[in-house]
């Protein structure tokens, strides 16, 4: 039953002085410009592609630019603070990052950039910015969302929209510019939270790697600690094994209760593995080369996430693409998994660069590690796992803002809890 003072409509329940309004009803749009890449230039002023947004922002991993003198002629596809730019081609949702439909305000920081094509730019007929808000919130919700898998073309990685089609988008909106601009503010004030979360949490990150690029190779001393440190290859002071694969054809194999990691679980899991995707039965353990590890084997992704780290929380075996690492009496399992994280970056570098795609066992055995007494690795261990625990606390804070922010949104866009 309809409570009184809401009506039934095509978006569901809302106030009787609302209308249900499309897009293309409320903005006014351009579609973004095929720059030509012999115009490219090393400094100017930047051209913002498709494959420069994020969920939320626009990257600053390899900028391309067009010179001061040639983007004046370009001035209608200008971009300013506040305005809201919409992908046309991308993936099939709900890979949102990367998502045929995506939308993204554009702030301070990218004021005056210049739009790529397979993009739209659009903007409030009447340049209002509070406006701007609510169209973002709305085009980010699941009812957007749901939309744009219904007008999409193409497959799941290559798929695109026509303007007609997305502009036809139906959005409940408030009668007064009064009730429009309360909702706007209270978006956007959560909206200021989140940003100031991404900014302590990108810090706290910064600080953990700077903490360990002190820490692990001794150019910092915890007080209380001196003495020099000792070289070690990691094959003296670590035992190692890798895993292995059940043929995925035989059923009865898997569906077990022995946790068998991929990197899949290395990659989403975070620090300490606590379940996975998929458990071996007894039989398919059997055969195969898998092995069981123990609590506190430190995991290491040899294949594909190259230098991935992981620490087995719970007895498990893993695929051969992961070598389990047990240290020994001299070695602190923790500084260990926190040694290998330092070298993700370089590691990763040289399936990059082509010198060596994959690692084997023999490689990591040959690892060099600067050692210092194990009271003292045990120390900078803990520095380092509190500084991971302080930023966990951070993202699930973030995390917990956005679920917030989620039921502001189904509150404050349909009516439900009026702010005027």
């Amino acid at each position: 039953m309809t409570p009184p003072g809401y009506k039934q409509t095509e978006v569901g329940v809302i106030p009787d002085d609302w209308d249900v309004v499309k897009l293309g009803d409320l903005i006014e749009y351009t579609k973004g410009y095929p720059f030509r890449s012999d115009e490219y230039a090393k400094d100017g002023v930047r051209i913002v592609r498709v494959s420069d947004t994020s969920y939320d922002s626009i990257l600053e991993e390899n900028p391309i630019f067009i010179p001061e003198n040639k983007a004046r002629q370009y001035a209608k596809w200008r971009l300013r603070t506040d305005d809201l730019i919409i992908s046309t081609v991308g993936s099939k949702p709900p890979m949102y990052d990367s998502m045929v439909g995506k939308v993204i305000l554009i702030s301070q920081q990218n004021e005056g950039a210049l739009l790529n094509q397979n993009a739209v730019l659009i903007r409030d007929k009447k340049k209002r910015a509070y406006v701007q808000q609510i169209l973002l919130t709305h085009c980010r919700s699941k009812r957007y969302l749901t939309w744009i898998e219904s007008i999409f073309r193409g497959n799941a990685n290559q798929a695109s929209i026509t303007l007609k089609e997305l502009f036809e988008f139906p959005v409940p909106f408030p009668d007064t510019d009064v009730e429009q601009r309360a909702i706007a503010t209270a978006l956007s004030d959560v909206d200021a939270l989140l940003a100031a979360l991404d900014r302590l949490i990108a810090k706290q990150r910064d600080l953990k790697q700077a903490a360990m690029q002190q820490l692990l190779t001794g150019q910092t001393r915890l007080p209380g600690f001196t003495g020099k440190w000792e070289t070690k290859r990691l094959g003296e002071i670590a035992e190692m094994g890798s895993g292995g694969t059940p043929p995925s054809s035989v059923s009865s194999y898997y569906d077990g209760d022995i946790p068998w990691v991929s990197i899949s679980d290395m990659t989403s899991g975070g620090k300490v593995i606590m379940s996975t995707d998929r458990n071996l039965t007894r039989s398919g353990f059997t055969n195969s080369a898998a092995q069981m590890f123990p609590v506190g084997t430190v995991l290491y992704a040899m294949y594909a996430s190259l230098g991935e780290c992981s620490v087995a929380g719970i007895p498990l075996c893993t695929s051969q693409a992961i070598l389990g690492i047990r240290p020994k009496d001299r070695l602190d399992g923790e500084f260990l998994y926190y040694y290998l994280t330092s070298l993700k970056a370089f590691v990763k570098s040289l399936g990059q660069q082509g010198t060596q795609s994959n690692l084997n066992k023999g490689m990591v055995q040959d690892f060099r590690l600067s050692l210092p007494p194990l009271p003292e690795q045990t120390a900078i261990a803990t520095v380092l796992s509190d500084m991971d625990a302080e930023l966990a606390a951070l993202e699930q804070r973030r995390d917990k803002t956005r679920a917030l922010k989620q039921g502001m949104m189904q509150e404050l866009l349909t009516g439900r809890t009026r702010l005027v």
